[in-house]
């Protein structure tokens, strides 16, 4: 059932931010970088956080502050609504349709603030990644970071991306990967080169937080830049 009263809508949110800040906070998040990256970096620089549209709750309950991209699909005023109570900002829109209002909030944003996207979202196909994110990166400038998260121990709804919502007291293996920079001026027939790198770090990332997930061992720096092993 879509929310369309926009009071009833506020209220859902309002409740929903309070439900996931107390679930969340049941959940122990555990971490591992890249050898390029560090996490005092965030102080420094300004990424675009890029995660599967599957393991959302992690990150918008965390405390790196970021502005979300959330397209204007139905459920987005929700889901825009919910993360400014849990502390972000958002932009409204598709970063792939130029010109609009979000192209120039994206351009604001990031000269203050992280990003972050679904670049599968928001309505896959699945730990896809669309050109989305590569336009986003170019026109910032900010680099594009994988972020791989996989819950121990998790329940899946039937949905595209089988979205994770946590077991209470379950950990969240957190990988970040190293940062992919896309040029300002990248020529066109380079796009799918970068969008291909993306898509291939962020699976490789996602990889090594499911093994970790699985075996309850830190994976190794260097796996992090090992290429994905092609399935049979």
């Amino acid at each position: 059932m879509k929310l369309r009263n926009p009071w009833l809508i506020r209220l859902v949110a309002f409740l929903g931010a309070l439900v996931i800040r107390a679930w969340m906070g049941t959940v122990r998040y555990c971490f591992a970088f890249a050898d390029q990256f560090h996490p005092t970096d965030v102080r420094r620089e300004r990424f675009i956080y890029a995660f599967w549209h599957e393991g959302l709750l992690a990150p918008v309950a965390m405390k790196v502050k970021v502005h979300m991209l959330i397209s204007q699909h139905a459920d987005g005023e929700l889901i825009s609504q919910i993360c400014g109570h849990l502390g972000h900002g958002v932009v409204r829109g598709s970063s792939t349709r130029g010109g609009g209002e979000a192209l120039l909030d994206l351009l604001r944003c990031s000269q203050r603030t992280h990003l972050g996207v679904t670049p599968d979202g928001p309505q896959g196909p699945r730990r896809q990644v669309k050109m989305g994110v590569i336009f986003m990166a170019s026109l910032t400038g900010l680099p594009i970071v994988p972020v791989g998260i996989c819950f121990a121990k998790a329940w899946r709804l039937g949905s595209w991306d089988r979205f994770a919502i946590p077991n209470p007291w379950t950990s969240v293996m957190v990988v970040v990967g190293p940062a992919i920079h896309v040029p300002r001026k990248v020529a066109r027939h380079q796009l799918e080169s970068y969008r291909l790198q993306v898509e291939e770090q962020l699976l490789t990332v996602t990889e090594a937080a499911e093994r970790w997930a699985q075996t309850s061992r830190r994976p190794k720096r260097e796996s992090l830049h090992e290429p994905r092993k092609a399935s049979a």
